[in-house]
């Protein structure tokens, strides 16, 4: 992975905002913020450039649905040829890392094996993840959206994954001949039932490249039938990644959450027999697992993957505060799957 080189004059309108978008998103804005950058970059879309050329010229950019004050200006400056002043103000703003170490381990990374989109609870359409990935230099991203149990996260039925994996195979298609443009995997994020059974068909986990496995319900089980349920997920052998183990949120108010109470040495002797992969997630309000787990897994000589749970295109760097967390614990980079190149990575998964 590389961090997002910065963005020079001249640039596309729609470049431009969408550019927004993401630094936003990685600086941890509000999504009203995001959103008025993403939707005026739907609305410059849909205008055309020569659009967007005569309402610069007329000073009505604002007539346009979805385009305010603020990204009428960015507009403006696009088409003129400048770098807009409000993209510039983010670029010169923005950390060159956001975590404080495990740089080597950061630049190792070749993908994620944890990422949401629209079709379930993510932020952005399926194909601008995919850009954001090839802008950071990933080899290849896994689409890893919700399934059907968790109606809240919009997960999505056999039918819709159905249709979403056709539309995964079609932008691969598209994009096979395009240089440096990542290759997208199907996969989902399949929620672990009490009884540690997955919350989608057999035949059609049988279809995915990757399958992440992750409790979201009952997460104050007790330790017996917790770990059981997780031993089951963890032996399963279409299951490649365990995560967010604990499911704990760290910080304080109504967003924390402990973690869940389980034997984590039978779990994770679970995934070292089934080479199932322990996660590293990096989204910075779960910092999970916590640190003595992973030096558990590392011990017992478990696989991990550092992943972004990315929500939202900008979210994809999360994985520098996965990075320096690996690297600070000893974790080597060969056993991150998440730095192997895609034939390494699919030769895992088709075991």
């Amino acid at each position: 992975m590389n961090p997002l080189a910065p963005l020079e004059a001249p640039v596309d309108p729609v470049v431009a905002l969408t550019r927004i978008a993401w630094l936003l998103e990685r600086d941890r804005q509000s999504t009203y913020r995001v959103e008025a950058f993403r939707k005026a970059a739907a609305a410059a879309r849909g205008a055309g450039r020569d659009e967007l050329g005569r309402r610069t010229s007329a000073r009505t950019l604002t007539d346009i649905p979805g385009v305010g004050k603020t990204t009428a200006e960015v507009i403006a400056e696009a088409v003129g040829g400048q770098l807009p002043r409000y993209l510039a103000d983010l670029q010169d703003a923005a950390p060159a890392s956001l975590a404080d170490g495990g740089d080597d381990l950061y630049r190792a990374i070749r993908g994620d094996l944890h990422a949401h989109t629209e079709w379930s609870d993510g932020g952005a359409p399926l194909e601008e993840m995919a850009a954001a990935a090839t802008a950071l230099g990933h080899e290849w991203i896994a689409i890893t959206d919700h399934s059907p149990r968790l109606t809240v996260a919009n997960g999505l039925s056999t039918e819709r994954l159905d249709r979403q994996v056709r539309q995964i195979e079609e932008l691969n298609h598209e994009r096979s001949d395009t240089d440096e443009w990542c290759r997208v995997l199907t996969g989902i994020e399949v929620d672990i039932l009490d009884d540690g059974a997955l919350d989608q068909t057999d035949e059609m986990l049988d279809r995915l490249d990757i399958v992440t496995a992750s409790v979201h319900s009952k997460l104050r089980m007790d330790a017996a039938p917790m770990t059981r349920r997780m031993v089951a997920a963890a032996s399963d052998p279409r299951v490649n990644v365990l995560g967010h183990c604990t499911g704990r949120r760290v910080g304080t108010g109504r967003g924390a959450r402990p973690q869940s109470v389980f034997d984590a040495r039978a779990v994770f002797t679970a995934c070292l027999d089934n080479r199932t992969a322990v996660e590293i997630n990096s989204r910075p309000e779960r910092v999970d697992p916590p640190d003595e787990l992973i030096e558990l897994a590392r011990e017992l000589g478990c696989l991990f993957a550092i992943d972004s749970d990315a929500h939202a295109p900008g979210q994809l760097d999360f994985k520098a505060l996965g990075a320096e967390r690996a690297e600070r614990l000893g974790i080597d980079a060969d056993r991150v799957v998440t730095t192997w190149p895609l034939d390494r990575l699919l030769e895992w998964v088709s075991r």
